[in-house]
């Protein structure tokens, strides 16, 4: 549970600045989110939100950010900490998950050209590092 360096709430980047989240308490907006914290916060969005829509017969289409991708990634095929760190999903590419009766991942796969989906997940993991 690597924790990333805080924003301060001058920072433009920070959400709180955000029209959008004009509506939240400021106390309800973090300045950093771990990917445990991440899970945290999805988690609940998964059973109450997203795992009663697939019950009820519906298919699911989910846009998010990539920590929030990687949380739900992490939920749904019980992934441990130290291998989700590892864990790439690249921008704009489609993961279709395949879940048997009980929600439990059965296969998930990436659509699109295979070598250019891991060029783009290497991209990802490129974010990272510190530019020499």
């Amino acid at each position: 549970d690597i924790q990333p360096p805080a924003l301060t709430k001058d920072d433009e980047r920070y959400p709180g600045n955000d029209p959008k989240y004009a509506g939240l308490d400021k106390k309800d907006i973090p300045l950093t989110e771990s990917l445990k914290d991440t899970v945290a916060r999805v988690s609940p969005y998964w059973e109450n939100t997203i795992k009663p829509e697939l019950k009820s017969g519906k298919k699911v289409l989910i846009s998010a950010s990539g920590n929030s991708l990687r949380a739900l990634v992490k939920i749904v095929d019980n992934i441990p900490d130290e291998e989700i760190v590892h864990f790439n999903i690249p921008t704009g590419v489609p993961l279709v998950y395949e879940l048997d009766k009980n929600f439990k991942a059965v296969k998930h796969y990436f659509l699109g050209d295979p070598e250019e989906i891991r060029k783009k997940m290497e991209d990802v993991a490129a974010q990272g590092k510190a530019k020499k």
